[in-house]
Order: structure tokens, then sequence, then C-alpha cells
């Protein structure tokens, strides 16, 4: 089975998102491609919103501060 090729997704955001952004991935030693990732698989698991075709083990280190997912 062949392996589905990554979207691409654009987005405009205001300076200070863009920068906060370019922060949080730069702490987190991430590019900010892949930070926007770990933060959208970390909101839909705190909101319990269904991830069909992602791995419950890929981003296992998403939880939000406080839960338990």
């Amino acid at each position: 089975m062949a392996v589905a090729k990554s979207q691409v997704v654009s987005v405009r955001v205001e300076p200070p998102i863009k920068a906060a952004l370019q922060l949080a991935a730069e702490r987190e030693m991430r590019s900010i491609a892949n930070m926007v990732e770990v933060m959208v698989v970390a909101y839909c698991r705190a909101q319990g919103y269904p991830l069909e075709g992602v791995p419950v083990d890929t981003l296992p280190n998403t939880n939000v501060r406080g839960s338990a997912v």
C-alpha cells in the first residue's frame, strides 16, 4: 500500500501569532509545519475529536496540561 503524501495548508495570521508560533517551534526544536501539526493533534485529542487515519502512538507526547489522553 502506498503512503499518502502530506498535503499543503496555507493560512494567513497576524504577525504576533506568527511570532508566537515561531517561538514555540524554536523552543521545541521543531519546524513551524511540525509545530502546527503537533498543536492540531494535541487540540483534537484534548477536545475528543476523532483523528481518523492517525495512529494512537503518533505524537504521543501531545497531551495538554492536566489531561490524560
